[in-house]
């Protein structure tokens, strides 16, 4: 099937093998290639990350791909947004590919592999969606080894998929470098993400507080407060908020995610947050 041309102005791939063809044309003019894995519904925290990688890569490949895989069975894959044409406006000048494919194409009869870590994957978002990394790691994989890039760019929002791609890519020796995104914020420090068109205009003013909850207590551990007692108080602050439900707010280790055993940073630190409003689980965050 030849790339389709007529749908949008940005070329679109909807297969493996056109993928490849239109990945193997440029490297024939060795041109170096980068790849941009999302779900689709683009925001401007995305297109931060198309930006970026643009500078780095003579080449950019978009990939929108809503995966069943990492969504468990209560949680919102069938609502999840689609919103392909609009995608693909946005694309317009910075993409040169975009690669779409079906759940067919991606997982065809038959298929029975799955990449499972430990370690890394296991606290905080490995808690509370346990089936979450090993397609998240599968089909992060799978583009990879379809487009073959140079480099592929993570959004640090999603700070421990970010750390279980890296991961991922060490541990079996994958030919591609791996970049990270800043978060992209809203005016009032919300972190962008897809999911916030879920919010009622009351939890959005709540959301909003989210990140401030957050700095300010990453910044009483930095003073020297040991980290249960800062978190435990950050806790209570965003229950307060109208929060339904807080997962974690957790200090750990940047890269390991482990816990710092003496309550206190011994090195590079971050604070995590999943808490959730309404019908929305927002994540988010920092460094500390």
């Amino acid at each position: 099937m030849p790339l389709d041309t007529t749908s949008h102005k940005v070329p679109v791939a909807r297969s493996a093998a056109d993928l490849r063809s239109a990945v193997a044309a440029w490297r024939a003019k060795d041109e170096t290639v980068a790849l941009v894995p999302t779900m689709g519904a683009l925001h401007e925290g995305h297109l931060s990350l198309v930006d970026l990688v643009r500078t780095k890569a003579n080449r950019v490949v978009v990939s929108i791909f809503v995966n069943p895989t990492q969504f468990a069975p209560h949680e919102d894959f069938s609502a999840y947004p689609r919103t392909e044409a609009a995608d693909a406006a946005k694309l317009e000048g910075k993409a040169d590919l975009i690669f779409a494919p079906d759940a067919a194409d991606m997982y065809p009869e038959g298929f029975s592999t799955t990449i499972s870590l430990s370690g890394v994957t296991e606290p905080l978002e490995g808690q509370f969606r346990p089936t979450h990394f090993a397609g998240v790691a599968t089909v992060v994989a799978k583009l990879i080894l379809r487009a073959m890039p140079d480099i592929a760019i993570f959004g640090e929002k999603d700070w421990q998929q970010l750390m279980v791609i890296r991961r991922m890519v060490a541990d079996l020796d994958i030919p591609v470098e791996i970049l990270g995104g800043p978060i992209m914020r809203e005016a009032d420090g919300l972190a962008m993400s897809s999911r916030n068109v879920y919010l009622t205009p009351a939890e959005r003013a709540a959301a909003g507080q989210l990140n401030v909850i957050l700095k300010e207590t990453a910044i009483s551990i930095s003073a020297g407060i040991l980290i249960p007692e800062a978190t435990k108080a950050g806790a209570a602050k965003i229950l307060a908020l109208g929060f339904d439900k807080l997962d974690y707010l957790e200090v750990r280790e940047a890269a390991s995610l482990k816990e710092f055993p003496t309550g206190r940073p011994t090195g590079p630190a971050r604070i995590l947050v999943a808490a959730k409003i309404g019908k929305t689980r927002l994540i988010d965050n920092m460094p500390v």
